[in-house]
């Protein structure tokens, strides 16, 4: 199967013409529609499984896919035997050997919403004549964004490894399977009077092992890999077993295809529900996602949709990439009275998760200024929905991210949410260029200056970032006052970036200082403010004028100077302008103080303005002396948590979060801010999430409540 260049990009805009059902479409007589609607989904089904290399996201094929079954199941008549719907789609290449499966690999039905659900469960009550009040219990699972295996072991020994394929037939891999060390390279079957038996799983990577492999291949110059998924299949097809080795793959097995006992008979009638074959796996030392955490036995499809609902909000901390989760039938009997057609099986169905990629147009280029200077350009895009949001802007870093991906305006790009919050341009789809496409061209000077004065960008050594080094024009300043009353910084509560734009707008903010002379009688009268909210604002702002000093270095946007440098400086000296007659020599006594931080500091203070501005900030208020809190704390030498890192999560009952802090920084510990493999003890309160979840994914941190952790403290 090969495609030219034009008839990629024909087949992609007669897609795009299939989803938005234009005109043209409608008047196209079924047959027409369902034929070209099968030479679409054929074509997307190549680029997707063998170029490893989708045009379309997931959730544009399924929407193409849907249409396609909705007028089969109009006109079955006219039902095609070679329709995509009557088979499995292939991932079959030619650089392994095919080999039959035992059984079939089939596809699933899929749902995207409770609806959908609870649809299936009638469905499935309906097929098997049972009361549509009475309960079936479902197995619901993760359904992992890999690729999809199968294993046969023999006489409890690995025999062979094999690719999906078409469903009947998959590319053999054992070579592959043998190196990826979740895959037990034999297992005692017959302890459960198994002989034969073939596995189904998926074969994925977990999302810092990606992150790490993309890290290193930047260094090395090469190319970056789209997403987890495309790195695990692209593994599982590579002729060296070493590389795929290290790359780290990992699989988890979901079901018995095939089983058989050493007389030839049927083993898994061994096994009533789905749940004690997975429980076998597990015992046989398997990867199978955890009972509670990851996986459910539901007693009803209310169970079913609450679970789905939950695990769809804490994807994210999930380190594994998944698309949704698989619901299915937990008796055995049931399934097999159930069924299945020539595409999936009638007792499962996947719900997919909203879709977190999709495509558009790349229309123009802009740029923003950040409180150092830096310039971010941001892609303006042909408005989109995704995850439930209409995105028609993305930040594209900077230059070298655009050289890097290649993007030119007018190209169509594949975009995502990732963390579902933060937009991002996965590739440029180059296939699909018609030479309209024009490079951008990264500005030499200023492009947010609207001055006469020309002032030309600068790129530090090792930076990647280019920044304006003279702002003239008071754009820098806005963000700098933006990013001073942030709780990062001066920490004002109720003064964000919506107040410093408006205040910004009336003349009244021109400089940080300004912010503590702000007029207050003239706030009451502006329309959304009274008499209670200006009196907030203002003693929000007195109470700031008191921080300790390490907050205002912090605040003065100083390149580079972090709070963990900004409490070093402050606990050197009792007044902040002693910084202003300090060496380099005697910044660089200071452990962990580097050259960058020493030079940065010094020409801040370098530059009259700024102390000029320091000085009226004190004239107003504003603490410039050292505070008890600035002064270093001793090293907690004693204590059950001395050399642990220990994080809160969820609602403590008995204290604070800050006050759980402080007594297990008291304790010795060290807060940290997210799961990771830093993590040693979590404390969980009640309502515990995402955190909880990955923690106990992670498989090595000790999790307490939070009366065992008082306990522990006495």
């Amino acid at each position: 199967m090969k495609y030219s260049s034009a008839e990629q990009k024909s087949l992609v805009a007669r897609s795009k013409a299939y989803l938005a059902k234009t005109d043209e479409v409608a008047k196209q007589t079924v047959v027409d529609q369902m034929s070209q609607l099968q030479e679409l989904i054929v074509f997307h089904e190549w680029r997707y499984y063998i170029q490893n290399d989708p045009l379309l996201s997931d959730f544009e094929y399924d929407q193409l896919f849907k249409q396609l079954e909705a007028l089969e199941a109009a006109h079955p008549e006219l039902v095609r035997p070679d329709s995509p719907t009557q088979r499995v789609s292939s991932d079959v290449g030619n650089d392994f050997p095919s080999v039959d499966h035992l059984t079939p690999m089939l596809s699933l039905a899929n749902s995207y919403n409770a609806e959908d659900l609870q649809e299936f469960d009638q469905q499935v009550k309906r097929m098997l004549n049972i009361d549509a009040d009475q309960d079936i219990a479902y197995a619901v699972e993760p359904k992992f964004d890999g690729g999809s295996i199968a294993l046969v072991y023999e006489n409890d020994q690995l025999a062979r490894g094999a690719t999906r394929g078409n469903g009947q037939q998959g590319e053999e891999m054992t070579a592959n399977a043998r190196v990826i060390r979740s895959v037990p390279l034999s297992a005692e079957f017959s302890k459960h009077n198994i002989a034969k038996v073939e596995l189904r799983g998926e074969v994925i990577i977990r999302k810092d092992r990606f992150e790490d492999i993309n890290r290193k291949r930047q260094e090395a110059g090469l190319s970056l890999f789209a997403n987890p998924r495309n790195t695990a299949t692209g593994g599982l097809r590579m002729k060296d077993p070493k590389e795929v080795a290290e790359r780290g793959l990992e699989a988890f097995l979901y079901t018995l295809g095939f089983a058989e006992d050493a007389n030839g008979n049927n083993a898994l009638e061994n096994f009533d529900t789905h749940y004690e074959s997975l429980y076998m796996l597990a015992k046989l030392g398997f990867k199978v996602p955890t009972d509670g955490t990851e996986r459910k036995l539901c007693k009803n499809i209310a169970e079913v949709v609450d679970f789905c609902v939950n695990w769809e909000k804490g994807r994210e901390a999930y380190p594994y990439e998944v698309d949704g989760m698989v619901v299915k039938v937990n008796d055995r009997r049931l399934q097999e009275r159930a069924g299945h057609t020539s595409h999936h099986p009638r007792w499962a169905i996947a719900y997919k998760f909203a879709a977190k990629q999709a495509t558009t147009t790349l229309l123009d280029v802009e740029y923003q200024v950040g409180k150092i200077g830096t310039i971010t350009p941001v892609a303006k895009t042909e408005p989109v929905s995704l995850a439930g949001v209409t995105i028609s802007s993305i930040s594209l870093h900077n230059e070298d991210f655009i050289n890097e991906k290649d993007l030119r305006i007018g190209d169509q790009v594949l975009i995502e949410r990732a963390g579902d919050v933060i937009p991002y341009i996965v590739k440029a789809m180059d296939d699909l260029r018609d030479g309209s496409e024009q490079p951008i061209e990264w500005p030499k000077n200023c492009p947010i200056n609207f001055t006469e004065e020309v002032i030309e960008l600068i790129r530090e050594e090792g930076e990647a970032a280019w920044r304006c080094p003279n702002c003239v024009c008071g754009a820098q300043d806005l963000q700098r006052i933006i990013f001073h009353v942030s709780k990062a910084a001066m920490d004002i509560d109720g003064m964000g970036r919506r107040y410093v734009e408006l205040f910004y707008e009336y003349g009244w903010l021109r400089t940080m200082a300004d912010v503590y002379r702000l007029p207050y009688d003239e706030i009451a009268q502006m329309e959304g403010f009274g008499s209670k909210s200006v009196e907030n604002l203002r003693s929000s702002i007195e109470q700031a004028k008191l921080s300790p000093m390490w907050r205002v270095l912090v605040s003065l946007s100083v390149h580079h100077l972090g709070k963990r440098s900004a409490k070093l400086l402050a606990a050197e000296v009792d007044h902040m302008m002693e910084l202003a007659d300090w060496t380099e020599e005697d910044f660089l006594a200071i452990k962990d103080i580097g050259p960058t931080v020493a030079k940065n500091v010094m020409a801040w203070f370098g530059v009259q303005r700024n102390v000029q501005q320091l000085r009226l900030m004190e004239e107003l208020g504003v603490n410039l002396s050292q505070t008890e809190d600035d002064k270093p704390k001793a090293a907690v030498t004693e204590g059950p948590f001395v050399g642990k890192t220990i994080l809160f999560t969820g609602s403590l009952q008995q204290m604070s979060r800050k006050e759980a802090q402080e007594k297990a920084a008291a304790a010795g510990a060290k807060n940290i801010s997210a799961v990771s493999g830093n993590l040693n003890i979590l404390v969980v309160g009640e309502k515990a999430g995402s955190k909880l979840k990955k923690a106990q994914a992670l498989g090595t941190v000790e999790i307490l409540t939070e009366e065992e952790f008082l306990a522990l403290i006495g």
